[in-house]
């Protein structure tokens, strides 16, 4: 039996990518997922494809920016399904490009999303945890934390504050009511470029997807993987890569 069959997950960035595999892999092994994102069109598509396979899904039209929708979400799988076990922080943006571009209106937007969508996450899901007395939150980095590189000074700026803030939770919340995971992707076939407004920078990018980049499969693999754990082991970070990443 898989440790995650009858888990209650909601998902960030559901519609596409890292978010919507990791939904299709988890209701497979058993999960109850609630689907958030802004393109309810792309969850509504996924959730019956879900269902068409036997699972259970729900949607919620969730923008992270927006601390009342991160509430909606968690109340959402609360109403459906009685509970909400973990939370996949998986929402992202990636306005990159070199610093002296001056991007304030793409840095501001990067904080938003990546770093203040995390943040509302957590305030929303926390209070459920602890009424429950168990909980787990999932969240989305990235490799740009980890070797920092031109171009990504910002983006890596948000990822690396939400590790920070992670590890700073775990620390406070040794009580074994939750469990944080960061997971760190390397370069994976996203949609993610189509944020980047640096044609050079976006174009690099869509290139080193085609040449290396791994599926969200592989990502949503690790994160079942982490989900799955008994109570009292608690994955702190994985870092997934294509073996050609540099």
């Amino acid at each position: 039996m898989s440790g995650i069959n009858h888990k209650v997950v909601a998902i960030t960035g559901a519609s596409s990518g890292i978010g919507a595999a990791t939904a299709l892999l988890l209701a497979e092994r058993g999960a109850a997922v609630v689907l958030g994102a802004r393109r309810t069109d792309r969850l509504e598509d996924l959730a019956v494809r879900i269902r068409e396979r036997g699972g259970r899904a729900v949607i919620c039209q969730t923008d992270v920016t927006e601390s009342s929708d991160l509430v909606r979400l968690v109340d959402r799988a609360v109403q459906e399904f009685g509970r909400l076990d973990v939370l996949v922080g998986n929402a992202g943006i990636s306005k990159i490009g070199p610093v002296a571009e001056g991007d304030v209106a793409g840095w501001s937007a990067m904080i938003d999303v990546n770093l203040r969508g995390v943040l509302h996450g957590i305030a929303a899901a926390l209070p459920v945890f602890r009424r429950q007395g168990e909980g787990h939150l999932v969240t989305t980095v990235s490799t740009s934390g980890l070797k920092i590189v031109p171009n990504q000074a910002v983006y890596a700026g948000t990822k690396n504050a939400v590790r920070t803030l992670l590890e700073a939770l775990r620390q406070e919340s040794t009580d074994g009511v939750l469990r944080t995971t960061s997971i760190s992707p390397g370069v994976v076939r996203t949609e993610l470029a189509d944020s980047i407004d640096n044609d050079e920078v976006r174009d690099q990018i869509r290139r080193n997807m085609h040449d290396f980049a791994i599926e969200p499969e592989a990502v949503a693999r690790a994160i079942a993987f982490a989900i799955e754990q008994p109570r009292d082991v608690e994955i702190g970070d994985i870092v997934i890569r294509p073996t050609l990443q540099g």
